[in-house]
């Protein structure tokens, strides 16, 4: 009597009293603001949860989660992007295939490979071969208020440093203007013409900073910024890289005494070459896991315009990149993507869509087949990445229990991945909440979290300890 009395006690402990009802968690989100989830147990496959899961929605950078799913299965794993120097004649040419990574120092060593072939004269061109990729260079769905900046820089064939340009921008006290600082080694002009303001006087005024630019990498910073006691941190999208690439080539050349009677040239020259030296990345795996822990957009986007061009057999471009990853999916793995929206691989653009249901269905396949290597590549909550400092899963008791891939756009907060949860169970969640909006009358005290992150913590400890329920 006594045992069976203890044993009702317990149950509705266990069951209601700590039931979390999921609409109690979503009211947290402002008003308007879409959630489609999708919660399933790993090991079963069997559904816990699901919310407007066939519903198309911008996945953003969880987007990257399928680009790197298609490069582990088509690309080889010795795979690595290469930028070769050839001689063609009287004419040198630089060939190269879309690296992200290659830094100047890279560059640098390619010119002293010319030097110690004997080379110290070059009688015709240089050309700098990008041929590689075709197309726009930024993709259908950019917003042009972001092309000035490093995460949506060109995604180009002829790349150098990622297309990126570091500096800052000062606005000290008891000054009227600001001042720009870009290192001088840079080939790119900035100017500033921007105001210093109090906090008070930008209210008032509604100004803010403002980056202008043109294609000869000249940038001109306009607007107001408030008063800082030490510089903000600038970094600039490269908007021309090839003329970037041929003022640090020039430049290269000089400082290793090659004398150049042609010009530096985009494209390629007629006839046979003979190698002289060559450049490689990292390998595709060191390539994949640097892209989904940084949600590096210019490494997407590059990989996915090499699979096009693999693919196809043709010049990569966003067009064919998209489709090559949706047929390389559905063949290799079995995932249908045709309804899926994609226009590039890092998920950068406003015109994608993906259903939670459809991300689910990676994430599935991810997890089932860790050979790939996918998953251990994902950032881990507090540790690494994007979930390092997310401050919905950072601390303890989501510290180190949750691995997935994140996404932000304007309006946009996900995530793709793997919960272990108290039980040592593997959920895997999918999350899209869209039209998420914060009304500028919002007068939440500073040490009150924002909702989304109150929302995601509430959320993935009630997935953890197993109290999510529907309602």
């Amino acid at each position: 009597m006594v045992r069976l009395l203890i044993l009702l006690l317990l149950l509705p402990l266990s069951i209601s009293a700590y039931a979390v009802p999921l609409n109690k968690i979503e009211a947290m989100l402002p008003a308007g603001s879409q959630l489609a989830l999708s919660v399933l147990d790993a090991n079963s496959g069997s559904s816990i949860l699901s919310v407007d899961e066939d519903i198309l929605l911008p996945p953003a950078s969880t987007q990257k989660v399928v680009t790197a799913l298609a490069a582990s299965l088509y690309l080889p794993k010795n795979f690595a992007f290469e930028t070769s120097v050839e001689q063609a004649g009287k004419d040198i040419v630089f060939t190269f295939s879309g690296d992200p990574t290659l830094t100047r120092k890279d560059l640098k060593l390619l010119v002293g490979a010319l030097k110690a072939k004997g080379i110290k004269r070059i009688r015709g061109d240089v050309w700098l071969d990008g041929t590689v990729f075709s197309g726009y260079e930024r993709a259908v769905g950019w917003p042009w208020d972001i092309l000035g900046v490093c995460y949506s820089a060109p995604s180009s064939a002829v790349a150098l440093e990622r297309n990126c340009v570091q500096g800052s921008i000062y606005s000290e006290k008891g000054r009227q203007k600001t001042r720009v600082f870009v290192p001088e080694h840079q080939p790119v002009q900035v100017s500033t013409d921007a105001l210093v303001v109090t906090k008070t006087e930008q209210e008032a005024s509604l100004c803010d900073l403002e980056l202008h630019y043109d294609n000869n990498n000249q940038y001109q910073l306009g607007g107001c910024l408030q008063q800082r006691s030490k510089p903000l941190p600038l970094k600039f999208a490269v908007q021309n890289p090839q003329k970037y690439v041929e003022d640090v080539l020039a430049a290269e050349l000089k400082t290793a005494a090659i004398r150049l009677e042609g010009s530096i040239r985009v494209g390629f020259p007629k006839g046979n070459r003979t190698f002289l030296a060559k450049h490689s990345s990292d390998t595709r795996d060191a390539l994949l896991k640097i892209m989904l822990k940084r949600s590096d957009n210019l490494l997407a986007d590059n990989l996915l315009k090499t699979m096009g061009h693999r693919y196809f057999g043709k010049a990569g471009t966003f067009a064919n990149g998209a489709a090559a990853v949706k047929a390389i999916l559905q063949e290799k793995a079995g995932l249908d993507l045709t309804y899926a929206v994609m226009v590039d691989g890092s998920g950068l653009s406003r015109n994608n869509r993906m259903t939670a249901s459809q991300l689910m269905n990676v994430m599935q396949y991810v997890y089932e087949n860790p050979s790939l290597g996918v998953l251990a590549m994902l950032p881990v909550s507090g540790v690494d990445g994007t979930l390092k400092y997310r401050s919905s899963v950072r601390h303890a008791p989501l510290k180190q229990r949750l691995s997935a891939k994140t996404g932000s756009l304007y309006g946009s907060y996900n995530l793709a991945g793997v919960l272990k949860n108290e039980q040592g169970k593997d959920i895997l969640v999918v999350q899209l909440v869209t039209n998420y909006h914060i009304p500028k009358s919002d007068d939440r005290p500073a040490n009150v979290a924002s909702p989304i992150t109150q929302f995601e913590r509430e959320l993935y400890q009630a997935l953890l300890t197993s109290s999510l329920t529907m309602r």
